[in-house]
């Protein structure tokens, strides 16, 4: 069994900064890439940013330039800074992780969401 427990988020006024992480746990053998994705209301999820081993990321075009994502291997943790957040960025963040447990089988992992909420 395979966990994702997500921390940060919050309320920021536009043009702030929050930054989010995200710690994977349990009977993990790798975790091959981690990221962030959101889900507006009435809109669909969303890819923000992901990032793979070796460190080669990938960033929703909307994001580029005023989000950064992070990864610390050893310790099966990804981390999203945000910056220059706009009212536009508000919706549910959510941490998703490919993951081999010690069976070697990879499966796709979320967890439960954090708020993100940009607002004067």
């Amino acid at each position: 069994q395979v966990q994702l427990v997500e921390s940060g988020g919050g309320l920021v006024q536009p043009g702030g900064s929050l930054s989010l992480s995200c710690v994977a746990s349990g009977s993990i053998f790798r975790v091959r890439a981690m990221g962030w994705y959101r889900q507006a209301p009435g809109k669909q999820r969303e890819l923000v940013a992901t990032i793979i081993v070796g460190g080669i990321t990938n960033y929703a075009d909307s994001v580029k330039g005023r989000f950064t994502i992070s990864r610390d291997n050893g310790v099966n943790t990804v981390h999203l800074q945000m910056n220059s957040l706009k009212p536009e960025d508000t919706a549910v963040y959510y941490c998703h992780a490919e993951v081999a447990t010690i069976t070697r089988k990879e499966s796709p992992y979320w967890g439960q969401g954090t708020q993100v909420t940009v607002s004067s």
